[in-house]
């Protein structure tokens, strides 16, 4: 059953994955999600044996079919990485085991949010910038579990109302940043993904996932500097050079999701 349940969910995660990467080449392009899928340089039209996750870009070793051009590494890492979080959703739901429509809901519901994650983590990559759609519906969902939990609860305590207030927490510090130094250190579009951060994982957990962002985002950038000034020594890269922050967000919020590490010990206070 165990194993089972993870083969299923991974090929599920790899499939929705697959949908994944058509959302993300087409958003803000005025393209349909419903056109045929075809190569970017040649035109021809993919297949049904060329749709395969993962296999179909391993079998034609990353080219197309047709015209033999590069096909990028992006679509099957997206979806090897969406099974992958897919199957270790269903393993951390398996306590609810003998409650099958509470499992079901709740990993329907975690699996749209870390859909609309993938896709905010690729695009923000790609393009340095989170689109408002994907932040906003991010945290209206994330918002909307957070009143259901409370009203669930039935008690009003401390711990309850910085979970409702953790969105707001979340954000001002972002807002407060890209307001003091006028948009030059940080986008308020991580703000605003932090808004939904804040009120999915709760407070303590929110704030731990945007610590361990920043603590990842660090060595990342770091490593990055060291990389290129090795490489590149004609150039000169500072820590001015501009590194999408919406993937640390979502790298520290998927590690609080799954192993709720309260980094700094804030539960010891609420």
């Amino acid at each position: 059953m165990l194993i089972q349940g993870i083969i299923f969910t991974f090929i599920f995660g790899a499939i929705i994955g697959s949908f994944l990467n058509v959302v993300i080449l087409r958003y803000n392009t005025g393209r349909k999600l419903d056109g045929r899928s075809g190569c970017m340089r040649c035109g021809y039209q993919l297949k049904w044996y060329d749709l395969i996750p993962i296999f179909s870009w391993l079998s034609l070793f990353g080219k197309c079919r047709k015209c033999n051009s590069k096909i990028s590494i992006q679509y099957p890492l997206v979806e090897l990485f969406t099974g992958l979080l897919f199957s270790a959703l269903f393993y951390s739901l398996l306590p609810l085991i003998d409650l099958p429509m509470l499992a079901a809901t709740t990993f329907t519901f975690n699996a749209v949010i870390f859909s609309i994650l993938i896709i905010i983590f690729v695009y923000d990559f790609y393009h340095k910038i989170i689109p408002d759609e994907l932040s906003f519906t991010f945290a209206g969902l994330a918002l909307a579990q957070a009143v259901y939990v409370a009203v669930i609860g039935g008690v009003l305590n401390t711990t309850l109302i910085l979970n409702l207030s953790a969105g707001i927490l979340m954000f001002f510090p972002f807002w407060a940043l890209w307001y003091l130094s006028k948009g030059t250190w940080i986008g308020l579009g991580d703000g605003k993904l932090a808004l939904g951060i804040g009120w999915y994982l709760g407070f303590v957990h929110g704030a731990s996932a945007i610590i361990l962002a920043f603590w990842i985002g660090a060595i990342f950038a770091l490593g990055f500097m060291l990389v290129a000034r090795l490489c590149r020594k004609d150039q000169n890269i500072t820590m001015k050079y501009e590194i999408p922050f919406a993937p640390f967000l979502i790298l520290g919020t998927l590690i609080e999701f799954f192993w709720r590490i309260d980094v700094i010990g804030l539960g010891l206070f609420i």
